[in-house]
């Protein structure tokens, strides 16, 4: 089954210095209907202004990863870490009995990000935190794995049993992902517009994905997708 989400749907917050669109339920969007899709709880692809960015705020017992579109992110956090990522790269953490941590846009330009939260298997798991800067040409006209369970291959491993797929295709290129059984996915066209299993998406839009076997994207235009694969819900 798909399950299409236009960005025109989805909740939307303005406050000058960070403008969002948020997947699901967050801040000043609530809807009831829309809480999560599975373990996965937050989805925000968040704009934030030059010079401007989150003080240092807590989070504890969820799983973060930031996925860098455009621009620069600069980390801060209570366990001593700090680093600046670009384009493609991915922060994340499994935030345990607490974490608190700073992001900021210090450079001139826009950064754009999507923001993901997933809920942990359990509460009050070893605090995790790290990044990984992956590459243009890992994820050019191939699906790239930039976050896996702790037994997946990824560089990035998370506790909860998720993957965290992306991948940048030139005009008419496609590509397939095979869905095992009893599992899900999220899908995010971040950039440019594609047909997924024939129902095409464009820039911002997004698309649960149940009960399927395969998954076929095809570029309409030149695009960026990202994608989450996990159990599904009963």
């Amino acid at each position: 089954m798909l399950k299409k989400i236009t960005k025109e749907s989805m909740g939307k917050s303005d406050l000058g210095w960070l403008k969002s669109r948020f997947h699901f339920s967050f801040a000043e969007y609530r809807n009831p209907a829309n809480i999560n899709f599975g373990v996965l709880r937050v989805l925000n692809d968040d704009i934030i202004l030059p010079h401007s960015g989150f003080d240092m705020h807590p989070h504890e017992n969820m799983e973060i990863v930031t996925y860098i579109i455009d621009g620069e992110i600069s980390h801060k956090d209570s366990m001593g870490n700090e680093e600046t990522l670009k384009r493609g790269e991915v922060q994340y953490m499994s935030a345990g009995d607490g974490i608190v941590h700073a992001e900021y846009n210090l450079s001139d330009a826009e950064l754009r990000v999507l923001q993901v939260w997933i809920f942990p298997p359990k509460k009050g798991l070893e605090k995790l935190y790290g990044s990984h800067k992956y590459t243009e040409n890992e994820r050019k006209n191939k699906l790239l794995n930039i976050v896996s369970p702790q037994d997946g291959d990824s560089k990035i491993k998370l506790y909860q049993d998720v993957n965290f797929y992306v991948s940048e295709l030139d005009d008419n290129k496609n590509i397939e992902f095979d869905i095992k059984e009893n599992r899900q996915i999220y899908y995010v066209q971040i950039e440019g517009s594609a047909k997924i299993n024939g129902a095409q998406l464009n820039f911002g839009d997004a698309m649960e994905i149940t009960n399927e076997s395969k998954l076929l994207i095809e570029a309409v235009t030149k695009n960026h997708f990202l994608f989450i694969e996990m159990k599904q819900s009963s």
